[in-house]
């Protein structure tokens, strides 16, 4: 069984559960990680991992430096090298990047998957990505979207691939429970581009209606005191729950009665690429509401399992909100091919077989393309 080294400079955030399941889904290679430094609060790997250092200390964070500008780390890599790995995954472009001396130590081809703010944030591309256009074997899209920024980007077309990662329809399963009246649920990072503040602002439209109506946000970052103190602004109810486990976001799906999470354009860019999270959600029988942003038109269909308004239109955000709350009928149906949808296009193990089957392709690609 051939080894694929699965590359991430941290590892590995807990807001990033696809790659988590992604790999736990590979049977036919065997997985490993490597990776710079690991988070406080890591999400469990199903496999080995080799490290650079192991804390985030003065002393490491400048030998994470060094590495970053030279490449240099020979026990590092000659401890990756023992795995004896035939091909290296990285996940983000800037990783990609990060991965360029291994491959060459390795002599194995790379794929990088582009997932969202790496090719979305203003910034030189040709500049900070070119070498990698040259030496990655693959760049795989999680959206139609995303393969877009990229070609606008000057990524090279001949090397991008559209790959969905899926959902495991099992973990994330709708309930017979009764949903929580006028539940309405985000979970996401608390930073601009997912759009809380107006999903705020569309809540106070929806509680003058049903004034029941409830807010659950899960989820952290930086924006998260100016939204608490919006939300008080304006009397606003809601539940600022910070970062949870997949456990607990899922035992919220099944008593919420919508999901909305209305991602923006950032003032850098930064775009949404796709969203599990939305996946996810229709995986559990809940409708999604959303704005007409980036990605997401791929991950929800428009009018049949969720509904999405004209980016940044607070008022018809609230009104779609406000359907789902009021008519049960449209959101028992909504949620019920929301399920069927995932289901049928969105599998994990079927898209995670597909993976395999390009992990093989471009190995055997190797033998007659070497290296550079």
């Amino acid at each position: 069984m051939k080894t694929v080294l699965v590359y991430r400079e941290q590892i590995l955030p807990i807001s990033e559960t696809f790659i988590q399941a992604q790999t736990s889904a590979i049977t036919r290679f065997r997985v490993k990680f490597a990776g710079l430094f690991p988070e406080p609060h890591s999400l469990t790997l199903p496999g080995e991992c080799q490290l650079l250092t192991s804390s985030h200390g003065r002393l490491s964070r400048m030998r994470q430096s060094i590495y970053k500008a030279t490449g240099v780390a020979p026990l590092f890599h000659r401890k990756i090298s023992a795995w004896n790995p035939s091909l290296v995954h990285a996940h983000f472009a800037l990783d990609g990047v990060g991965a360029l001396s291994l491959i060459s130590r390795l002599q194995v081809p790379l794929i990088v998957t582009l997932h969202g703010y790496d090719i979305t944030v203003n910034q030189h591309f040709k500049r900070v990505y070119s070498d990698l256009w040259k030496r990655a074997g693959l760049f795989l899209c999680v959206s139609e979207f995303i393969k877009k920024k990229a070609l606008d980007a000057g990524f090279p077309e001949d090397k991008l691939l559209v790959h969905y990662i899926g959902i495991d329809s099992e973990q994330f399963a709708p309930e017979e429970s009764p949903r929580k009246r006028g539940h309405v649920l985000f979970v996401g990072r608390l930073v601009e581009k997912k759009g809380c503040t107006f999903l705020l602002s569309a809540m106070l439209q929806v509680q003058r209606i049903l004034p029941e109506a409830v807010l659950t946000i899960i989820g952290d970052g930086p924006l998260r005191p100016a939204l608490e103190t919006q939300a008080r602004a304006m009397g606003v109810p809601c539940n600022f729950l910070g970062s949870q486990s997949s456990e607990i976001i899922r035992q919220h799906m099944r008593f919420a009665e919508v999901f909305c999470a209305p991602s923006v354009s950032a003032s850098n860019g930064d775009s949404e690429g796709f969203g599990m999270v939305f996946l996810e959600a229709q995986a559990m029988g809940v409708p999604v509401v959303s704005f007409q942003h980036g990605g997401v038109p791929e991950a929800i269909e428009n009018g049949v399992t969720g509904l999405l308004a004209p980016e940044r239109n607070v008022n018809i955000l609230a009104e779609h909100i406000l359907h789902y709350l009021q008519d049960h009928e449209f959101r028992t149906t909504s949620g019920i091919r929301g399920v069927e949808r995932v289901r049928d296009r969105f599998n994990l193990f079927r898209q995670t077989a597909k993976l395999e089957h390009i992990y093989n392709d471009l190995i055997r690609s190797r033998m007659t393309s070497p290296v550079i």
